[in-house]
């Protein structure tokens, strides 16, 4: 069953990488910060499935918890600045 866990944990990694790319390249600040937040979002899950593998699920879901309302606020946080600062679409005629 461990290598179950592994192989999905390598495989959220690999999905993780173009989540990544949308968070970098994204033309939009609004794609950046969706590439971020799912960025956090795959990361809770593979600590999970890292306690999984560890057999120590119950600390890694205090930990994922943790990391996932962070995750939250940050980017809660970050799209309120940008929407009130900077804005959250280009200038070349978005929304």
């Amino acid at each position: 069953m461990e290598q179950v866990f592994l192989y999905s944990a390598v495989f959220l990694c690999a999905v993780m990488v173009l989540s990544l790319y949308r968070a970098i390249l994204g033309p939009t600040v609004l794609d950046r910060l969706i590439g971020v937040n799912a960025i956090g979002s795959k990361t809770t899950t593979l600590l999970v499935l890292i306690g999984l593998i560890y057999n120590r699920v119950d600390m890694f879901v205090d930990i994922a918890l943790a990391y996932a309302t962070l995750n939250f606020i940050a980017v809660l946080a970050a799209s309120r600045y940008f929407q009130k600062k900077k804005g959250l679409y280009d200038e070349t005629g978005g929304r």
